[in-house]
């Protein structure tokens, strides 16, 4: 089956003429809504499908395994782990042996830096690039999509797989959790006790804030496939742009401009665990991603609609 079959999209007896691909392959008919819901679909469908897609959501759930399996051993007799102060990721690795549910928190906090993000860039890279090297972009451009259109589901695929890898860290901390370490009522950072239940509605919410704290990233990696033909180039510039950020949040003497990284805020999500929750940093951090959406998105769009397709 081709992929125009997979996509829904119309396919004729014959290879397209130079008299049928002549036209402008943005000036495409208006589709239905029925049709654009089956295209995201069909990006979805062929997105998690990928071998490498599923390679990154695995190596994203061993971490947890991983993680569980070095603090059973370490505490395996009755010793306890060390961790800092103030709520910062390495704080809850210190709880993870009195409570498995801990286990979701020292995962989110451990991936976030790198693994999480460079997933994100890698599917992101190579959401336009790669259909451009593989010859299929101005295929996709003939059908009725337009490239607004197909940009914003190519978005859209790639804000689903921000929320797929997160929820894929998460639940495999929970399992990894639960069958390591006792589970129960859990102690916040602020001291007081809270229920199970309620601290699973907490890991929820801390979920979705790490999920919404990729789309950042995912904007500009967008925008970084836009520029080239090359989807192994978008995908390493996208990490590299990550790892110089990173790089660049750590140095003392960049103080007044990292409030302005997208990276600097992602450890926010711990405040979830006060009582109350502290929503400042968290407030601080989803309004950057939103910026950062809107600059990268708002640029991406802005050379998708205006470049010239040749592949």
């Amino acid at each position: 089956m081709s992929r125009a079959e997979v996509r829904g999209e119309p396919v004729g007896e014959s290879e397209p003429t130079a008299s049928r691909a002549a036209p402008d392959p943005g000036a495409a008919r208006t589709p239905s809504p029925l049709w654009s819901l089956g295209l995201l679909r069909s990006e979805l469908l062929i997105t998690f499908r990928r071998w490498r897609t599923l390679a990154l959501l695995a190596v994203l759930a061993a971490v947890p395994v991983l993680v569980g399996i070095a603090v059973k051993i370490e505490t395996s007799d009755g010793s306890s782990l060390g961790g800092g102060g103030g709520g910062e990721g390495p704080a809850f690795i210190s709880q993870v042996s009195n409570n498995g549910l801990f286990l979701v928190f020292t995962a989110l906090a451990a991936t976030l830096p790198f693994f999480l993000p460079m997933a994100i860039g890698v599917v992101a890279g190579d959401a336009i690039a790669g259909e451009s090297s593989a010859g299929t972009l101005r295929y996709l451009l003939v059908a009725p999509a337009g490239r607004s259109r197909l940009l914003l589901t190519k978005y859209a695929t790639v804000i689903a797989f921000c929320l797929a890898a997160t929820l894929v860290v998460a639940v495999s901390a929970l399992a990894v959790g639960a069958l390591l370490f006792p589970v129960g009522d859990l102690t916040t950072i602020s001291g007081t006790r809270i229920t199970y239940a309620e601290g699973l509605g907490r890991a929820l919410l801390i979920a979705l804030v790490v999920a919404a704290s990729l789309v950042g990233i995912a904007a500009l990696g967008l925008f970084v496939s836009t520029l080239t033909s090359s989807g192994i180039a978008a995908m390493a510039t996208t990490v590299g742009l990550l790892i110089t950020v990173q790089i660049l949040d750590q140095i003392p003497q960049l103080d007044a401009l990292q409030p302005y990284f997208f990276s600097h805020y992602w450890l926010s999500f711990a405040d979830v665990l006060r009582e109350p929750v502290y929503w400042d940093d968290l407030v601080k951090n989803l309004g950057l991603q939103a910026l950062y959406a809107a600059v990268f998105g708002s640029a991406a769009w802005a050379r998708f609609t205006t470049k010239d397709i040749t592949a």
